[in-house]
Parts: structure tokens; sequence; C-alpha cells
């Protein structure tokens, strides 16, 4: 890595491996790890995850500027630089893009969190060698992680497709998604990628039908069982739905039922109570639609990606390998 992106003037080497700030910074790589085994397994990061590793990145990022003081006018400046693409630029994309819906507010907060902790190339050195290795033009670390995070991302369609395809699942969802057992379904994160036309990207959001579920206080199971009989009535004394998560109480005890007729499966009644992630009853009474027939014993899911995943693979190949498009494009000499 170019010494350029190395703050001057911090304090020595601790144990022969790092600065300070660059020490504490390390220590996202363990926050992130735990995030992203969350977020793979439950889609939930609680939201004092960030709060520490914010802490940790403001002390940083004032050791640094203490050192940096000391420092030329133009490291000064870069040090500048790249503190405000970091902290101006990066950390709000994760913000605007958690308000058009392209990322959940875990997504968002993960961003933002990387741009506060990591807006300088840190330094480690290890076994005689100085890592990362390949570092972008500016200079900016949290870029160089969401730049990984993309790269890493991409792979994701194609390790489904390669999934799916000994089991002969040649269709355009098999890039997208994977067919499971509706016996399974309560146990699966994602969307459903079917609706009464055939495939789509807007079936209903597997969380939303969770919530639903509890709402009946019913079991797909018992639902699958009679769906004549849910389809035309409401539960008398609905449950609490919580938030859709995975949990081991979904067959929980049924209330009486009371008649409806203008509102099939009780969506309207519903979705005026919960909001179900934005879920519409028409989107609501076509997915149970597929998931209530009892002469279908699949459905094809979309899982979508845990994004944290991908992000914490991101940062763990920024702090060893670098920014990875630059590090290509200098292998081809094209940088």
């Amino acid at each position: 890595m170019s010494p350029l992106y190395a703050v001057p003037g911090v304090s020595s080497l601790l144990f022969g491996f790092a600065s300070g700030p660059d020490l504490l910074r390390l220590s996202a790589v363990g926050v992130f790890a735990w995030a992203a085994y969350r977020d793979l397994e439950t889609r939930r990061i609680p939201n004092r995850t960030w709060a520490p590793l914010l802490v940790v990145g403001a002390v940083a990022l004032a050791w640094d500027l203490l050192a940096v003081l000391d420092g030329a006018a133009f490291q000064r400046r870069l040090f500048a630089v790249q503190t405000v693409v970091s902290i101006g630029l990066v950390a709000p994309l994760g913000y605007v893009f958690w308000r058009i819906g392209g990322f959940g507010g875990a997504d968002a907060k993960a961003i933002i969190t990387l741009a506060v902790v990591f807006p300088t190339y840190p330094v480690y050195y290890v076994l005689g060698g100085a890592y990362p290795i390949h570092s972008a033009p500016l200079g900016v670390f949290s870029f160089s992680i969401l730049s990984n995070t993309v790269v890493v991302g991409l792979l994701y369609p194609l390790a489904l497709g390669v999934r799916n395809l000994p089991n002969g699942e040649i269709t355009p969802a098999m890039f997208v998604g994977r067919p499971v057992a509706l016996t399974d379904l309560p146990g699966e994160y994602g969307r459903l990628l079917e609706d009464a036309d055939g495939f789509t990207r807007r079936g209903l959001d597997i969380d939303a039908l969770r919530m639903y579920l509890r709402w009946r206080g019913r079991s797909l199971a018992a639902l699958r069982s009679d769906p004549d009989r849910f389809r035309g009535s409401l539960p008398a004394a609905p449950n609490d739905p919580g938030d859709g998560a995975i949990r081991d109480d979904d067959a929980t005890a049924p209330g009486d039922a009371e008649p409806t007729d203008d509102d099939p499966w009780g969506a309207e009644a519903f979705l005026s109570e919960h909001d179900a992630y934005g879920t519409a009853p028409a989107e609501l009474r076509d997915g149970l639609g597929i998931v209530a027939d009892p002469d279908r014993e699949r459905v094809w899911i979309t899982p979508g990606i845990p994004f944290v995943v991908p992000m914490f693979v991101g940062l763990v190949l920024a702090v060893s390998v670098g920014d990875l498009m630059f590090g290509a494009l200098g292998a081809l000499g094209l940088s």
C-alpha cells in the first residue's frame, strides 16, 4: 500500500502491528462478524450493535486528527478530504438508500458506522508485510469496503444458479431464488417469487405471512388444511403479530372465527392495524392463495441478500487485500 494514505505522526506501532487508532478500528471486524451471523440467521440486528462502534470511530478519528496536525500541509488536506468524503458522502448514501427502500434500517446503520470508523486507510504490519495491499486513489477506506461489498454481492446470483442447476431448475428464477417445500416455508426468510400469474419479483414477504399467521393464531399447516374456512372468516380475538421473525410459537392457539363476506382472508382487517412491511391487501390475498393451495407442494422464493454478510466479507477483504476493483485494474496494467 502506498504510504500516501498512512496518517503521519501517529503514535508508534503497538505490538509492532498497527497504530493506536488503527488497532481500535480493527474491533469493527469482530462486531461485523457477529452482525453478519445475526443477519444471516434472523435478518435482524439490534440497534445497540452500532453505537459502541461509532464511539470507537469517533475516538480513532480524534486521535488521528491530533496526530495529523503535526504533519505536512498536504497530509492535513488529504486527511480532511478523506474524512469529509467518508462522513459527508458515504454515510448519507446509506440513509438515502434506506429512504428509497434499497436497504433495510440495519444495512443503512452499518454503512454509516463504516463511514465513521474507516474514513482513511488503516495500515497493519504482519510477517514483514503491510496490509491492505491495494488502495484506491483517493484513499477513502469506507468507499473501498462498499466497492468490495458490491463485488462480493454480484457472486450471489451465480451461487444460486449453481445450486439450482443440479436439480434441473432451469427457469428465469434460478439466479434470484430457489424452490422450497411449503411445509418449510415458515422457517424461511425472503419473498415469494410467484403470484397467480407466474413468476414475479414482488411476491408476498414471508415475514408478512408469519405476521398474518400469528395474528390469526394459526399455523400454515392449519391454513392449508381448510383454506375455504379461513378465506371467509376473521379471527374473533386477533393476536399480536410481532415483527415476522422466525420463532418457535408459530402454531399459537386459534381464536373463534367470525364470518366475513367482503374481506377475503381478513386481509383488509389485518393490514388496517399492522403495516406488515408495506404489504397491500391484494398482495396478501394473492400470496395466501398460493401458499394455501392444497395441491401445491412447493413455492419459489427469493431469499434476498442479507446485506451485512457481503459487507462483512468486503470489510475482511479490504483490511487484507484492499480495494478489489483497483487491485484488478492494477493487475491488468490499467491503473
